[in-house]
C-alpha cells in the first residue's frame, strides 16, 4: 500500500505555503553558511597556519578543511534523512538549521586550523541533512506539475544565501578573517518559526501509521527493487558534485592567486572574491529557471543531461587556456548557469523512493556524490601543485580543467541510465517495507 500522493490542487495551499517557505528559507541560509568559508579560505587558512597565503600549505590544508566539509555533508545527508524519515520532516528540519548555524558560528573561535576542520564538518552534517529533508518536504506537499519551477526557486534560495554570503564580504572587506563565521548564526531563529507554523506532510504522517513504527533502513537501497536506482544516482550525484565543488572552492583561489601575483591590496583581492561569486551566482539564478524550462519539455533526465554537457563546455573554455582575471570573470556567469542541473535534483531524487525511506534514499544518494567531491577537491588541488621542494607553487587553473573533464561523464550516464524522475512512487512503500503488506 502506497500512500496518497499530494492533491493537484490549482490553488496554493496554506500548508504548502508553509512547507515551501521553511524550505526556501532553510536553502537560503544553507547558501550562506556553506560559501561563507569559500570567500576566506586561502588567506585565513594561512593565518592560522602563520604562513604567506601563495604557500603550498596553507593551499593543501584549505582544500583538506574543504573535503572535510564535503565530507561531513555527505553523512549528514544520510544521518538527518534516516532521522527525518523516522522522526518527521519539519522536526528534523530544524535539528539540521540549529547544527549549521551553531557550528558556523563556532568557527569564530578557532585558533588552529585543525579546529576549523572539526567545526565545518559538524556544520555540514546539518546542511546536508537540510536538503534531504527539505526535498522530501516538498515532494510530499506540492503537486508534480508545479516541481520544475518550484526546483528553481528552491534551488534560486541557495544562490540568495551565495548573495547574502557575498554582501557579507564585502561589508567585512578588510575585518578579520574569522569575523564572516558569526553572520552563519542568524540561521537559528528560523527554527522558532519552523517549529511553531509547519505541519508534518500529511504523506508522510499516513506511512508512519500505517507501518506501525517500522521503517526499512539503510540497506533497503541495496535491495532488488532499489539497488541500480541507487547507484546509478550515487555515480551521477558524484561525477557531478565532484567537478562543481572543485569550482566553487579552487575559482576564487585561483582568482585571488592572480591579483596578489599582479600586486593588488589585501582590499581590492577580497573584492574581486566577491565580485566573482556573485557573477556565478547570477548565472546559476537564471539557469535554475533555464533548467526547470527544459525539464518541462523534455523530463528531468534530458534536462539535466544537457546542463551537464554545457557546464563542461563552459569549463574548458574557462579554464583550458591561460587568462587574466577579467578573461575567467567573462565565463563566470555562464558557469553559474549550468549549475542549474542541481536544482533539478531537488525534485527529481526524491519522488524515486518510497515515502518512509524518501529522505535516506534522497540523502544517501546526493550527498554519497559529496565523499568523492571531498576527495576530489584535495586530489585536484595536488594536482595543481607546479615544481618541487620549496619552489612549488599552485597553479589553480589546473585543478579547475582536470576536474571539469568530469561533467562529460555525468552527461553520459545521466543520458544512458538515469530514471525518469517525474512519476511520484516509482517503488511503493509496501515493496521495501513487508509491515505495509496487505495480506490477501
Amino acid at each position: 500500500m502506497s500512500s496518497p500522493a499530494p492533491q493537484q490542487s490549482a490553488r496554493v495551499t496554506p500548508q504548502q505555503f508553509k512547507s515551501g517557505l521553511a524550505a526556501w528559507l532553510g536553502w537560503m541560509f544553507d547558501g550562506l553558511d556553506m560559501h561563507l568559508y569559500t570567500l576566506v579560505a586561502l588567506p585565513f587558512v594561512a593565518e592560522l597556519l602563520r604562513v604567506n597565503p601563495s604557500a603550498q600549505a596553507a593551499s593543501t590544508k584549505a582544500s583538506l578543511i574543504q573535503g572535510a566539509f564535503l565530507f561531513g555533508w555527505a553523512i549528514g545527508g544520510a544521518v538527518f534523512g534516516r532521522i527525518g524519515d523516522i522522526l518527521g520532516r519539519s522536526r528534523t528540519l530544524t535539528l539540521t538549521i540549529l547544527t549549521y548555524a551553531a557550528f558556523t558560528g563556532l568557527s569564530f573561535f578557532a585558533h588552529e586550523w585543525w579546529h576549523l576542520l572539526i567545526f565545518r564538518f559538524l556544520a555540514a552534517l546539518g546542511i546536508g541533512g537540510e536538503w534531504a529533508v527539505g526535498a522530501s518536504l516538498l515532494a510530499e506537499t506540492w503537486p508534480s506539475r508545479w516541481r520544475p519551477w518550484l526546483a528553481a526557486v528552491l534551488q534560486t534560495a541557495v544562490n540568495t544565501g551565495v548573495l547574502l554570503a557575498c554582501f557579507s564580504g564585502y561589508m567585512l572587506a578588510g575585518a578579520p578573517y574569522r569575523a564572516i563565521f558569526l553572520v552563519g548564526v542568524l540561521p537559528a531563529l528560523l527554527t522558532l518559526w519552523i517549529r511553531r507554523a509547519v505541519p508534518e506532510p500529511e504523506v508522510w504522517a499516513a506511512a508512519n501509521q500505517e507501518g506501525r513504527g517500522r521503517h526499512p533502513g539503510l540497506r533497503a537501497l541495496f535491495g532488488p527493487e532499489l539497488r541500480r536506482t541507487t547507484i546509478i544516482v550515487v555515480t551521477v550525484c558524484a561525477l557531478g558534485l565532484t567537478a562543481h565543488w572543485a569550482l566553487m572552492f579552487w575559482h576564487s583561489a585561483h582568482l585571488r592567486t592572480m591579483a596578489r601575483d599582479a600586486g593588488w591590496s589585501k582590499e581590492r583581492v577580497d573584492v574581486l572574491a566577491n565580485h566573482a561569486l556573485y557573477l556565478l551566482t547570477i548565472g546559476a539564478i537564471v539557469g535554475n529557471f533555464l533548467a526547470g524550462w527544459i525539464a518541462r519539455y523534455i523530463g528531468y533526465r534530458r534536462a539535466i543531461t544537457v546542463m551537464f554537457a554545457a557546464y563542461f563546455i563552459f569549463m574548458m573554455a574557462a579554464y583550458g587556456v591561460v587568462r587574466d582575471a577579467n578573461g575567467v570573470l567573462f565565463w563566470l556567469p555562464f558557469l553559474g548557469a549550468a549549475q542549474g542541473a542541481f536544482a533539478l535534483f531537488t525534485m527529481c531524487l526524491p519522488p524515486l523512493f518510497p515515502t518512509l525511506l524518501r529522505t535516506t534514499g534522497a540523502g544517501f544518494c546526493y550527498n554519497a556524490g559529496r565523499v568523492f567531491a571531498a576527495a576530489g577537491t584535495v586530489v585536484f588541488g595536488l594536482f595543481a601543485q607546479v615544481g618541487t621542494g620549496a619552489g612549488a607553487i599552485c597553479d589553480h587553473r589546473l585543478a579547475l580543467l582536470y576536474a571539469g573533464t568530469l561533467f562529460l561523464p555525468a552527461a553520459l550516464v545521466a543520458w544512458f541510465w538515469l530514471p525518469e524522475c517525474d512519476d511520484i512512487h516509482a517503488v511503493t512503500d509496501a515493496e521495501v517495507n513487508p509491515a505495509l503488506a496487505v495480506p490477501e
